[in-house]
């Protein structure tokens, strides 16, 4: 039989969408992750449908989206138009993956559920808390803090894999007064992802909707060389996938987003096949339902 790639279950329609958010402006960190979502969209080609780990085969259609037109416009500028068009997926999809651009997408990704914030769960899987403050608008370094601001209470907010010396005392305390349950790196390799991921389920268990930012610097920087805001020490990378399928399983999942990669700093398309792995696994985790 012939090779059959991810890329082959893009159609027109399909359950799952795949919609790009190229936004490089106001990151505190300048750098291309514009160019992100093309370079995902390559890299589908490089996988086949079949897990020889599970024995089983990628079993969903795939719908391309394309990319909310919103390279060079500054966070504030591009909320309206990527909250409408991710949005516009969600209602038609049982699963959106949000292919940025940094991180200021996180922000209007999570107005566009159709459903209030207080009825939103969000999980991060981050290096870094994102609470930066807001008196300079949003921005890349602040979609939590901004989000906290809108009304997303913090006790809907669960944060995983915070980095040593990558955050401020003020925004850990932040975080924590706001309700935020806060799980380190550290944690993670002392109780194991999937124990981490379990417990935020369970703290989310009474919310409608659930969204997931995976922002890919919470990966070790040496297996990810192609993320700005990585560090020594971040999460393997076996971890951030092993998370991905599980939580892609979960029925109130109906959005996630892959944030922070730039194809301009990877180094022999390492990132670049780890974020076509990232939506191998959910595809994977969506088939499980």
């Amino acid at each position: 039989m012939g090779w059959k790639s991810v890329a082959d279950l893009v159609g027109e329609e399909g359950e799952v969408a795949l919609l790009g958010a190229p936004m490089e402006a106001g990151s505190v960190t300048p750098g291309r992750c514009d160019l992100a979502p093309a370079a995902i969209r390559r890299a589908l080609r490089r996988f086949s449908t079949y897990d020889v780990e599970a024995g089983q085969e990628i079993g969903v259609s795939i719908r391309d989206a394309g990319d909310v037109p919103v390279q060079g416009l500054s966070p504030a500028d591009g909320f309206e138009p990527i909250r409408a068009a991710v949005e516009a997926e969600t209602r038609r999809h049982g699963l959106t993956l949000l292919l940025g651009g940094n991180n200021a997408v996180t922000r209007p990704a999570a107005h566009a559920l159709g459903v209030p914030l207080e009825k939103v769960g969000l999980i991060t899987l981050d290096a870094h808390f994102d609470m930066r403050d807001t008196d300079q608008g949003p921005m890349n370094g602040n979609p939590v803090r901004c989000l906290i601001e809108d009304g997303l209470p913090g006790w809907n907010i669960c944060q995983i894999g915070l980095a040593p010396f990558a955050n401020t005392a003020e925004m850990h305390r932040d975080a924590l007064a706001a309700g935020v349950a806060v799980f380190t790196a550290a944690d993670c390799h002392a109780r194991g992802m999937l124990a981490i991921v379990e417990e935020a389920l369970a703290r989310l268990a009474h919310k409608e909707m659930l969204f997931v930012d995976f922002d890919i610097d919470v990966i070790d920087r040496s297996q990810l060389p192609g993320a700005p805001g990585a560090r020594p020490g971040g999460l393997p990378v076996r971890d951030f996938f092993a998370a991905a399928r599980r939580l892609a399983a979960e029925p109130r999942l109906r959005l996630a987003d892959l944030t922070e990669f730039d194809p301009s700093l990877d180094v022999s398309d390492i990132a670049a096949l780890t974020a076509g792995r990232w939506v191998c696994e959910m595809l994977a985790g969506f088939s499980s339902r």
